[in-house]
């Protein structure tokens, strides 16, 4: 297994899990009331699941991987942009930095390497 794939399951993996928690915990809803942002966390839930699986099924087919890693590298601009507004400290914003910076590298080497 290569480095791209080795990395793009872990974010699919991550993404997933925190998907289904998203749609699924109450402590998430409390986190996105914070937030000021209620109305999004099953949309938030779902693309984090959907944008996981498909790094899976880009594996295999390349413009869903750049589709995949483009939207959640897009998704966690929203979040770190939403971390930032609400003035969280930046120990609390990490977790969505890195991801971003994991599927940022992601989508760039993905239209790199055009495969």
């Amino acid at each position: 297994m290569g480095l791209r794939t080795g990395l793009a399951l872990v974010s699919s993996f991550v993404f997933v899990g925190y998907g289904i928690y998203c749609l699924t915990s109450a402590a998430m809803e409390r986190e996105f009331l914070r937030y000021g942002l209620p109305n999004l966390r099953v949309l938030t839930g779902w693309l984090e699941i959907l944008g996981g699986m498909g790094l899976v099924v880009g594996l295999w087919w390349p413009p869903g991987f750049r589709l995949s890693s483009g939207g959640l590298a897009l998704l966690m601009v929203c979040a770190v942009i939403t971390r930032i507004r609400i003035g969280d400290p930046l120990p609390w914003s990490l977790p969505a930095i890195i991801l971003l910076l994991l599927n940022a590298a992601l989508f760039f080497d993905s239209l790199r390497t055009r495969a």
